[in-house]
């Protein structure tokens, strides 16, 4: 086998040999060619002074030996210039006749002619040449020779071998950016979430990724380039990735599918249970390409997706969209001696259960619940969560209202019955609301809000019972709807004004206090009466924003009374929630001048028990600011000994349920006189409110209450009326002094 040369030692070769060649032919062929010359003119001239002396001799015939001079003569010397020669001329006996020239510079080139006369060789002509000249001037060009090869080497060597180097410099960053992208591709390839194969025109495997091996748990000695499509199936069959009879259909309609150039798309499922999607995509050579994915954590995906978006998350119920969904369908199939029932339940005290135990509890707790409303119903009937512990349920096919009145009293038994929560005692009730189609309404909206409705009324009642809707049910909705509407304008456009209500020292009849009182002046319904919006604002919050409106405008109305009187104003437990109180008031004192001294807030039970706590910290820091902290309605709540014990009271109201009865009914004069004894104890002074007659005035003074307020003394005034009264007060208070 012929070895193989590298092609830049054969590229120096060759740049070597030429230089070679040329440094050493050049000068040789110079020197042959001008030593062949020489040798030319020197045979012409040894020829042609032979002639001469021949000539000569044989004219003069015996004697020529001795005519040296006449032989000079006849051989011609070089003309000035020329090349110097030496010429001898021998007898035939090889003795020297004549000598003519001087020594030559060696080498020296010698031609020798005979002399011939008659046909008789009579003596030898020799011409001799230095060739010295002849070597100076082949050194010469050998020098030049040498120095065109030279550049002829460097030439033919280093130009070329540079331009190889950048073209094999360029054919290797092109062979490596073609390796890195072979590596990028087989890494993407093999990297692919999908199978890949490819097949050319001839239905024969071209390259196919890792992960389609893995997919189909296929060999890749098996699988390999130049494989048929059948071939490939086939493999695919034994290792249980294809079935058996479908092989030639499949292969028939890819195939086909392929020869009109359109995608052929398939979705197949494996006996280990994935699903696997198959796209095989035309090019342009006739071949295909055909990604395989495994769409089954996808599928399981959207699947749960789709459930979620139709399924509480906690509960696994339907959620609101399938409960409307199934309740049309109900309505639609509903019979005209069958009504359709809907029932909305709400969880009696589920708050306290978050708000004490945690929320993985009342999850927990729901979870439970819906399981056990679910046994309280029939398989057509439908329990749906709708949101936090607001559940509904559909009773379908019903005859008679009795039949929804014992699943309505049968879910509050169940449902209402004790819980065991992870090692905790949970007791909750239930309360629900009913409404019937198509009495009730014949739409799914209108069903269910009738029966929130119902609901409402329900616990309105005290909860853990049921009620069915009622037509005044939604006319009161709607005018509480309203005035919400207007209590909202009502804000905004100042239709409020405060009302001051004295309040009386028992002992001196003066007035030390008045509380302010707010009220409503509405355009068109006239003066609204604050039980009737006041639960509203509570509801909607808008108490407060109300509430900062009453603090600002009862601050800056006191500062102009008598600087003994006192303000009071009620307190919202909304407004303990909002986190704002304090600030509120302390803006409200600045923006009026009032001291705080003469500032009396009132709060109810409600506050304490909502948010004990968090009420008791802002409570001190008004006290802390100077301002009085009464409790009013005292004696209403269950705990009110307990606060009282707490938190250092400046005043107690007793509520005027226990003051109307006086003295009339033994039992309020215990209570009265229990507080009234329990507030002196502690240096609390007691207020009675709804003192309305004389004689409730005598007891409570007999008692020793403190002050007193109600329509005894006056109705509530206006801030204008009040002014007015604390003018024809003062003459008598001064006159008292």
């Amino acid at each position: 086998m012929m070895p193989i040369i590298p092609l830049r030692k054969l590229v120096s070769a060759i740049g070597l040999s030429v230089a070679i060649t040329f440094a050493v032919a050049t000068p040789s062929m110079y020197f042959i060619h001008d030593y062949i010359n020489v040798s030319a003119k020197m045979t012409f001239k040894a020829r042609l002074n032979a002639a001469r002396v021949a000539q000569y001799i044989y004219t003069h015939d015996g004697m020529w030996q001795y005519q040296q001079l006449r032989l000079a003569e006849l051989i011609q010397l070089p003309e000035t210039g020329q090349q110097p020669i030496r010429q001898k001329i021998y007898d035939q006996a090889r003795r020297l006749v004549l000598e003519e020239g001087a020594p030559l510079d060696a080498p020296v080139a010698t031609r020798s002619v005979p002399i011939v006369v008659a046909g008789s060789t009579v003596g030898v002509f020799v011409i001799e040449e230095s060739l010295r000249e002849t070597l100076y001037e082949t050194g010469l060009v050998a020098f030049v020779s040498a120095l065109i090869g030279f550049a002829a080497y460097f030439a033919l060597r280093i130009f070329p071998l540079r331009v190889l180097d950048r073209t094999l410099g360029e054919l290797h960053d092109v062979q490596r950016s073609l390796a890195v992208q072979n590596e990028r591709l087989d890494a993407a390839l093999n990297n692919m979430s999908q199978g890949l194969v490819m097949f050319d025109s001839s239905a024969c495997l071209v390259v196919c990724n890792k992960r389609y091996l893995d997919m189909f748990s296929l060999s890749p000695e098996a699988v390999r380039p130049g494989c048929t499509i059948r071939e490939v199936l086939d493999q695919r069959v034994a290792t249980g990735g294809f079935s058996a009879d479908y092989v030639e259909a499949y292969r028939t309609d890819l195939l086909a599918a392929v020869a009109h150039g359109a995608t052929f798309s398939k979705i197949t499922k494996l006996p280990d249970g994935r699903v696997i999607s198959i796209i095989n995509q035309p090019i342009a050579d006739g071949g295909w390409v055909a990604t395989h994915e495994d769409i089954t954590e996808r599928l399981l995906a959207e699947e749960k997706i789709k459930h979620l978006a139709h399924y509480d998350a906690l509960t696994d119920l339907p959620n609101r969209v399938t409960f409307y969904e199934r309740m049309e369908t109900a309505l639609s199939r509903q019979r005209r001696s069958e009504f359709v029932a809907v029932l909305s339940l709400d969880l009696d005290r589920f708050k306290s259960v978050n708000d004490t135990l945690g929320h993985p509890v009342g999850d927990l707790l729901l979870q439970t619940t819906a399981d056990r409303m679910c046994s309280c119903v029939r398989s057509d009937d439908l329990v749906a969560r709708l949101g936090g512990d607001e559940f509904a349920i559909v009773q379908v096919s019903s005859t008679q209202t009795s039949d929804v009145s014992a699943l309505a009293a049968r879910l509050i038994e169940v449902v209402g019955a004790p819980y065991d929560l992870d090692g905790h005692q949970v007791n909750v009730g239930a309360s629900v609301g009913i409404a019937i189609a198509p009495t009730d309404g014949d739409k799914p909206d209108q069903l269910l809000k009738s029966a929130d409705l119902a609901l409402y009324r329900a616990k309105a009642d005290g909860g853990g019972d049921y009620r069915f809707f009622e037509a005044e049910m939604d006319a009161r909705m709607q005018a509480r709807r309203a005035l919400e509407l207007d209590l909202r304008k009502a804000i905004v456009n100042g239709e409020f004004e405060l009302y001051y209500q004295p309040i009386i020292d028992v002992k001196t009849k003066q007035i030390t206090s008045c509380e302010a009182l707010l009220r409503w002046h509405h355009p068109e319904r006239g003066m609204v009466a604050p039980l009737e919006f006041i639960p509203v604002a509570e509801n909607t919050g808008l108490i407060v924003p109300l509430g900062e409106w009453v603090l600002r405008q009862a601050c800056a109305e006191a500062v102009r009374w008598p600087k003994h009187v006192t303000i009071a104003v009620n307190l919202s437990p909304a407004q303990f929630k909002s986190r704002n109180l304090v600030p509120t008031v302390i803006n409200a004192l600045a923006a009026s001048g009032l001291p705080a001294a003469r500032l009396e807030l009132e709060i109810t039970e409600m506050v304490l028990v909502q948010d004990n706590d968090g009420a008791f910290a802002i409570l001190h820091q008004l006290r802390d600011l100077g301002i009085r902290i009464a409790m009013d309605d005292f004696g209403t709540g269950y705990s009110s000994l307990g606060y009282l014990r707490s938190f250092p009271f400046d005043k107690i109201k007793i509520d005027l349920s226990f003051i109307q009865d006086l003295p009339a009914k033994l039992d309020s004069v215990a209570i009265v006189r229990a507080v009234v004894g329990l507030s002196s104890s502690l240096g609390i002074t007691t207020t009675a409110e709804g003192v309305e007659t004389e004689e409730q005035l005598a007891s409570l003074t007999a008692e020793g209450c403190n002050e007193f307020q109600g329509f005894l003394f006056s109705q509530p005034k206006t801030a204008a009326d009040i002014e007015r009264l604390f003018g024809e007060l003062a003459p008598r208070a001064e006159a008292v002094a």
